[in-house]
């Protein structure tokens, strides 16, 4: 008769009881008194010190002469961090050993309730089990096992201690289904917990079959992470360097917070690169990297006349700290020699760029006041001329906005409440080079910026006072010169000496808000609003070209004319301007929002606000002006709905006539009978997103790499990108398309018409659930051609990936197929086939 016990033993108390029953058992009588302790004054002492939960669903029997338990029937032992499961349990304490196997099933013919070992997050399989739980070493036949979605099985498998084993007849696989397609096979392995499994003359296996030649050893990483290990290589062959051997290198895993890789890249006609990328990181803290690459290229033969060769050079640094919580330091630096861009294909995107721009800031803010300080560096390099821009440094201190007449009461505040001042200083050191041409300018910028802002009625009324200083070593100074033909040479020289430019502009700006409300309440809209905010502005500049302010001069020309020029017009900050300016702007915004009805029957459902549309119109006038006193009436408008749909546009009127090819001429639309306005510019953009829902099943989900707890984060990507790089696909999604079209049109006058249009996006869409289809790129519509359209197909084939990219035209067309293992700890058991056809440099 099945019955199921549970037995909760302390070990100490079976070990105790055991040393003093005797071997005969005692009669009942004999309970009630229990032997004397005191003549035993040096109790044994045993290696047992926590509690054993034993559980059978048949029996549980105990030989207290042999010292043994056994169990029956689904047995269940559990004891510290060690649990094992099975038909049958015997457990020998005098030996500290645990044996279990399998009830035989003559019916089905083959073993039941096989044991199951599960230890430390580990579990291990098998048909028979001998484990001693004193030494934690064991013996598993016919076994299995399973660790970071790798798997091994083998005929014998022996536990030497807490970490290593040794498995004969071995099986290793990261494939999930019980027959893998594909797996190593080896007579010997020997496993390191977490770390490796290290096997001699392995077979490789394809869907049962194996391939011919055998491997002489091979080590498998098996721990989750960064590892250090030899970054296998890529073959192939360059129409102009010739057969290359690639990205061979190793990995260097330093520390938790830091690793190195170093490749090569060799060509069989001379060429080669050197590649190194050095990373660092600390949750929380900084993280950064530092990527160097050198390289020689050579084109031709050494007796060709046009032999070229070429040294190439990288240097980048991006670095992200946060020093405090008010304080943080980032960087990002490239310096590299000018043809390096176009030798060293890492990012495709690195193609379309002309320049390499570096920054690098430190900012401080203060919680207290709102003042902040920074310091930057920012350096630009162009490649096609190679000139180099610097600002070495810029140093800028904000003093937020203050209200000093701010009395912190409650209630309505009087006007000279609402005063308030801001400030911010600007240090400034320029240094631009051309070869061996090298220029530098420097200054000091101070605005003070100071304002009013009551509230009259329904108007919020603004004047302002904005006063510019500028501190400047240097100023120019022109003289003319006639040439060889007679006529003017103009020759500008620095003069050093100390200069002050002080400038101002007064303004005042008034705005009111006004809107009205909709309410429709049917089709699921509950309200419509619609905002508008109508302000004008006026400003005034003086004229400080004239000679009571001492920022403008005169040379005299050949023909005796006096002509003015700006002394600090080649100053970081500019000079003064040379004419008066009065102003008045007038803008206009209107605001369209809807408010959606949330559901009667659900009462977690909630209102929604969408914004409709934003149309903004602005238009100026200028007071000083000798001609074309107003400007183009200026409108942009755009509007979002949800997450898939986006549109932008802005348009330019011009209330003026034109002549010829002359845009504008100082005749009104109007006066000449063509209507009021003439549209001069039209430009918008559309863009849409969507995709089909997330599938349910976990077959098709694409593999992930767990997040490191050494503070480098994951951003899937590998540590080499090439230019058919890109994330694995994601088979759950069925479909997503995304779209942008863009239309300009420029029309200074009715007869010249300029137009350009585009359409770029990308769609990927599942063929069937393992297949998966991509395309991407932009088609220009006016010169009707492609610009850097990429074509990928991909399989999933469960513990493998095949993805097939083609770059169809272009300076860098070409195709690349890929086969390999989707496992991150066998990334390099791969097929790779790849021709790129390179048109030039």
């Amino acid at each position: 008769m099945k019955q199921k016990l549970i037995l909760i033993l302390s070990l100490i108390f079976i070990h105790i009881s055991i040393a003093q029953i005797n071997d005969s058992i005692l009669p009942p009588q004999n309970f009630d008194s229990l032997p004397d302790t005191s003549l035993n004054p040096k109790p044994k002492k045993y290696d047992v010190d926590t509690t054993v939960f034993a559980e059978a669903k048949d029996s549980i029997f105990f030989k207290i002469k042999e010292k043994k338990m056994l169990i029956y029937g689904n047995g269940n032992l559990k004891y510290k961090q060690t649990e094992i499961k099975s038909g049958r349990i015997e457990i020998d304490f005098e030996k500290s050993i645990i044996d279990a196997y399998g009830i035989k099933d003559d019916s089905l013919n083959k073993y039941i309730e096989t044991p199951v070992l599960a230890e430390a997050g580990e579990t291990y399989k098998g048909n028979r089990m001998k484990y001693n739980f004193k030494t934690q070493q064991g013996v598993i036949s016919f076994a299995q096992t399973e660790q970071e979605g790798s798997k091994y099985t083998g005929q014998k498998i022996k536990k030497v201690d807490k970490d290593v084993y040794f498995i004969s007849d071995g099986v290793y696989t990261t494939c999930e289904d019980s027959i893998p397609h594909y797996y190593f096979y080896s007579p010997k392995m020997k496993v390191i917990h977490k770390e490796q499994i290290v096997a001699e003359w392995i077979f490789l296996y394809f869907g049962g079959v194996p391939f011919p030649i055998p491997l002489p050893f091979a080590v498998f990483p098996i721990e989750s992470g960064r590892r250090s290990g030899i970054i296998a290589p890529v073959f192939g062959d360059d129409g102009t360097y010739g057969t290359y051997f690639s990205r061979f290198g190793y990995f260097w895993a330093i520390s938790d917070y830091m690793d190195l890789n170093v490749t090569g890249d060799f060509y069989t006609r001379g060429s080669y690169r050197v590649n190194s990328l050095f990373r660092y990181a600390k949750r929380y803290e900084f993280n950064g990297s530092l990527d160097g690459s050198y390289g020689n290229f050579v084109v031709g033969e050494k007796d060709d006349p046009d032999r070229t060769e070429s040294k190439d050079w990288r240097l980048r640094w991006n670095h992200n700290q946060t020093i405090t919580p008010t304080m943080r330091f980032d960087a990002r630096l490239e310096f590299l020699s000018n043809n390096q861009i176009t030798r060293n294909i890492s990012d495709i995107n690195d193609l379309l760029r002309n320049e390499a721009v570096s920054n690098a800031t430190l900012f401080k803010s203060w919680d207290e006041s709102g003042n902040s300080i920074s310091i930057n560096y920012n350096r630009r390099q162009v490649f096609q001329t190679n000139e180099v821009f610097e600002i070495l440094p810029s140093i800028t201190f904000t003093l937020s906005q203050k209200y000093p007449f701010r009395t912190g009461s409650v209630g309505s505040q009087n006007i000279l409440e609402t005063f308030g001042f801001s400030y911010s200083g600007n240090f400034e050191n320029r240094r631009n080079r051309k070869d061996r041409d090298l220029k530098i300018r420097g200054g000091i910028n101070h605005q003070l910026n100071a304002s009013l802002s009551p509230k009259i009625g329904y108007f919020s009324v603004s004047p302002s006072f904005n006063y510019q200083e500028r501190w400047y070593n240097k100023r120019i100074e022109k003289f003319s010169i006639p040439n060889y033909e007679g006529k003017d040479s103009i020759i500008t020289n620095d003069v050093k000496e100390i200069n002050f430019v002080r400038t101002f502009s007064l303004g005042l700006s008034a705005s009111t808000k006004f809107y009205g409300i909709f309410n429709p309440e049917m089709l699921g809209v509950k309200s419509i609003r619609h905002q508008v905010i109508p302000s004008i502005t006026y400003s005034f500049t003086p004229d400080f070209s004239t000679d009571g302010w001492g920022y403008y001069d005169y040379y005299t020309n050949q023909a005796g004319q006096r002509i003015k020029y700006n002394k600090f017009e080649q100053e970081i900050f500019g000079g003064a301007s040379n004419r008066e300016s009065q102003a008045i702007n007038f803008s206009l915004s209107n605001i369209f929002e809807m408010k959606t009805q949330s559901d009667p029957t659900d009462t977690t459902s909630k209102e929604n606000k969408i914004q409709l549309l934003n149309l903004n119109a602005n238009i100026g006038y200028d007071f000083t002006a000798d001609s074309l006193k107003f400007s183009d009436l200026r409108l942009n408008y755009r509007t979002q709905i949800g997450t898939f749909f986006s549109f932008n546009g802005a348009s330019s009127f011009s209330l003026y006539d034109y002549e010829g090819n002359i845009s504008r001429v100082n005749r009104f639309l109007y006066d000449v009978g063509k209507g009021l306005l003439r549209l001069t510019s039209f430009n918008f953009s559309v863009s849409l997103t969507l995709s089909g829902e997330k599938l349910k099943s976990s077959q098709t989900q694409p593999t992930t790499r767990p997040m490191q707890e050494s503070g480098f984060e994951q951003d899937n990507r590998n540590i080499y990108q090439g230019l058919y790089y890109m994330n694995d696909p994601d088979f759950s999604i069925p479909w997503d398309i995304s779209l942008n079209y863009y239309f300009n049109e420029s029309r200074p006058t009715p007869n010249s018409i300029s137009k350009s249009s585009s359409i770029s996006g990308s769609m990927n869409f599942n063929l069937t659930p393992a297949w998966k289809f991509s395309v991407t790129g932009s088609y220009d519509l006016n010169r009707k051609e492609f610009a850097a359209p990429v074509i990928r197909i991909s399989r999933d084939l469960d513990c493998w990936i095949m993805n097939f990219t083609w770059n169809p035209v272009g300076t860098f067309r070409g195709y690349m197929f890929e086969l390999r293992v989707k496992a991150p700890q066998l990334q390099d058991l791969k097929i790779t086939k790849r021709d790129q056809f390179f048109e030039g440099r």
